[in-house]
């Protein structure tokens, strides 16, 4: 039975791997996050009631729930506005956003409306009538608003769980396709009021090589699925993993346990670099003999 669990794994991370037309190097894949939640993501795509295509087209199609955000896009934008002006779009304080650190190194900036929860008290008081609608669409499970100032980019990264969906909808935009988004090859480039979906399990990256600032709102929304045995397997991942990776705008908004705990692994990260540094020979020796005594304590226990 072991060696059946074994096999699934390997299966399920070979297909992630092979997964699109964009793939990492095998080297780097081993350590993806998105290799160590496969056999759970290939299980979301196996029962995904969407397109489990790049993008998602018609997103208003597959959930009409979502559709009062575009109509209201115009309410929604005025208070990232005011947040932008506050400088409340920012950067993480310290080493509180683990799913985001190494964005802010490359110029993007968030504010969080809400992370698998209610809403962050700052998000309650300074954007009022966003935070209201996102509580009366419950398909939607982290929201936040996000910058991409000129010269910014993000490299090409997935995330590592298939259970939602991305929507970005475009609210302060260049309107200009010099700014945009690719996923595993296609490219969409923003515009103001208008909105995309895609699946952020593939691998995906953005620039902003114009003059002008974008600012859109930053959706995660819950994958449809068959069965209720795996929706409810879904919801407990988001409500006990997911969920402990909420950082805080300000003082006062909750941080989760995940985060609590990177400043720690962040600095057994930093002495990893600067051996990297001197000796990448001994560095990737030690990473991927890490990785064997991993799999050999699986495979033996």
């Amino acid at each position: 039975m072991k060696w059946v669990f074994v096999l699934l794994f390997l299966a399920s991370a070979v297909y992630v791997h092979r997964r699109g037309r964009v793939r990492h190097r095998l080297g780097r894949q081993l350590l993806d996050h998105s290799t160590f939640m496969a056999p759970l993501n290939v299980l979301m795509y196996a029962f995904s009631r969407v397109p489990t295509t790049p993008f998602i087209d018609d997103p208003a199609r597959h959930f009409p729930e979502l559709e009062p955000l575009r109509e209201q896009w115009p309410q929604i934008r005025a208070e990232a506005l005011r947040l932008r002006e506050m400088q409340q779009i920012k950067a993480a304080d310290g080493y509180t956003d683990v799913g985001f650190n190494s964005f802010f190194r490359r110029g993007w900036k968030r504010f969080y409306l809400k992370w698998y929860d209610e809403a962050h008290p700052s998000a309650a008081e300074l954007c009022p009538q966003t935070t209201a609608l996102l509580r009366r669409i419950p398909s939607v499970k982290a929201a936040m608003f996000t910058e991409l100032p000129p010269g910014s980019e993000l490299r090409p990264h997935r995330d590592p769980y298939a259970g939602s969906l991305r929507l970005h909808l475009g609210l302060d935009t260049p309107n200009d396709d010099g700014c945009f988004i690719e996923v595993d090859g296609q490219r969409y480039s923003w515009r103001d009021g208008q909105w995309t979906m895609f699946d952020e399990t593939y691998i995906h990256s953005a620039r902003n090589d114009t003059q002008g600032n974008r600012v859109i709102l930053f959706c995660d929304v819950e994958r449809p699925l068959r069965f209720a045995p795996v929706r409810a397997l879904n919801r407990f991942v988001a409500r006990h993993l997911i969920a402990a990776g909420a950082s805080p705008n300000q003082e006062g908004d909750r941080t989760g346990g995940i985060n609590r705990l990177f400043k720690y692994f962040y600095a057994v990260r930093l002495r990893a670099k600067a051996l990297r540094e001197r000796n990448q020979s001994l560095y990737y020796g030690l990473k991927y003999a890490s990785v064997a005594l991993a799999v050999a304590f699986i495979v033996w226990v």
